[in-house]
């Protein structure tokens, strides 16, 4: 049982707008904030944590910093002041933000909830923001699919390519050059389909698809050195469910591996990965020697979906002629696990490589069994990542460029959003409590928010794509073909 007393609560500072409480009920509990901000780690660069309080008409808050500061915030919500926020959270980069809730009920009494911590790593996020896809979770049709881009220090948002700039083509896998502005590219799917490039400032349109292979690049990563990118030629389908436990299943009728030249705009194919065995969601390690992804036996699809699970699988990669290696290891069988490996993305420092365990299949996003694993490279240990990992799908995760802290999507707020979320891995190699991407009034916009947020990454800078120029290329100009070898 929760003890209530009266006491006489002096709050200094002075609110920005809204009452100040005078006598004041204190609660012995944490206060019910969302998002759930309470214990989190956060880098000194991050938008302000503005929340709200359920049922509450309005809201005080106090931020005191242990190495000193102090900031307020008061109205129908704590909302913070953006320069404010990132002075005291820059001061306190080592430390921790006490943050003290009081609450005006609609019964208009004060009630005062206990502190609660915020502790600041002083190790900053560094990159500009991050990229995703914006989609709506049933994926029936291409309507108000894109490309954004979203600001960590602020709550900007703003389109990198949306899908009325390519007249209803799907705008599917997007990757950057480990958060690179200047060397991504965005798989197109529909009539004019191919795959944009966009590489020191130059854009281009590829068809990928030749007379020797069976699909369009698809899922990529790319080489560190900015000239390859390794992807998966995919050919995707969905099973469609009526009951509530689930309402899709993706899934390949054929997967192969190639590498892309993007000097050269050729192909590299190897008989090696142009098997009847599916191949998919590749990845280059941090020095570029070895190519990660994903192997699983031919089955009969879609019959066999539920059967289908991916090994981890590695291959040497020789950046002189773009040609991977002859020897294929297996570094997690899933026929001894009895799982199903997903979408591993290797740290930028060497250390770690990040996947997605599964009961079957090869699309995490939507399956409540999804959770986040971490191997550590150089013991070869893996485990379960549990300190981050939910009873929902968790995935579609990947690394900042310049340190620890890393995103992935979630959908533990109601099973149907896929939602950003952000952890560090520490000097002990545990991650730190997830917190969901902060915006300017969190209730009503994830309230309102209709769409998931698919494949996030980190940009090191803001995205500067000409959307005239992509929707030239799209739908008035032949894609330029791509030569084999």
């Amino acid at each position: 049982m929760k003890h209530t007393y009266i006491l006489p609560l002096l709050l200094a500072g002075l609110a920005a707008c809204g009452e100040k409480p005078g006598l004041t009920v204190a609660v012995d509990s944490l206060p019910p904030v969302f998002p759930d901000y309470i214990g989190v780690t956060i880098p000194p660069d991050i938008a302000p944590l503005n929340f709200n309080v359920d049922s509450a008409k309005t809201v005080y808050v106090t931020v005191r910093g242990s190495k000193g500061g102090e900031i307020t915030a008061s109205g129908k919500w704590a909302d913070f002041d953006v320069q404010k926020w990132r002075r005291i959270a820059e001061e306190n980069a080592g430390g921790k933000l006490v943050v003290s809730v009081s609450v005006n009920g609609t019964d208009g009494t004060w009630r005062a909830y206990r502190p609660f911590d915020v502790y600041v790593s002083d190790v900053p996020v560094s990159d500009y923001g991050i990229t995703y896809r914006k989609i709506a979770p049933g994926y029936e049709t291409f309507s108000k699919i894109g490309i954004y881009q979203r600001a960590l220090a602020s709550f900007d948002e703003s389109p990198i390519l949306e899908e009325t700039a390519v007249n209803g083509q799907c705008l599917n896998c997007h990757y950057s050059n480990r958060g690179s502005a200047e060397a991504f590219t965005i798989h197109v799917r529909g009539k004019n389909g191919g795959t944009l490039v966009c590489k020191d400032g130059e854009l281009k349109y590829l068809n990928t698809k030749t007379d020797k292979t069976k699909g369009n690049c698809t899922y990529g990563y790319w080489h560190p050195d900015g000239r390859y990118c390794v992807s998966s030629l995919n050919r995707i389908y969905q099973n469609f469910f009526v009951n509530k436990e689930r309402n899709i299943e993706p899934w390949d009728a054929f997967s192969d591996l190639v590498v892309l030249d993007t000097e050269t705009d050729r192909l590299i194919l190897d008989e090696a990965m142009m098997t009847d065995d599916f191949e998919t969601t590749p990845a280059f390690s941090a020095d570029g020697k070895t190519v990660y992804f994903c192997r699983a036996p031919f089955m009969n699809m879609p019959t066999d979906y539920d059967k289908l699970r991916y090994s981890l699988c590695s291959v040497g990669f020789d950046a002189g002629n773009g040609r991977l290696g002859c020897k294929i290891d297996t570094i997690i069988n899933a026929d001894s696990i009895g799982k199903s490996v997903n979408y591993p993305r290797p740290s930028y420092d060497g250390r770690y490589l990040m996947y997605n365990l599964t009961d079957w299949g090869t699309s995490p996003v939507h399956r409540k069994d999804a959770d986040l694993y971490l191997l550590d490279l150089t013991t070869g240990e893996s485990r379960e990542m549990s300190e981050v990992n939910s009873d929902e799908s968790d995935g579609y995760h990947n690394w900042s460029s310049s340190g620890p802290w890393f995103l992935f999507s979630s959908k533990r707020i109601d099973g149907m959003y896929a939602l950003p979320y952000f952890s560090m891995i520490g000097e002990d190699g545990i991650a730190t409590k997830p917190f969901l991407l902060p915006q300017k009034n969190p209730r009503e916009y994830y309230d309102n928010n209709l769409y998931s947020y698919n494949a996030p990454d980190f940009t090191s800078e803001k995205v500067n794509l000409d959307a005239q120029k992509a929707h030239k290329l799209v739908m008035k100009e032949a894609a330029k073909q791509v030569v084999v070898n």
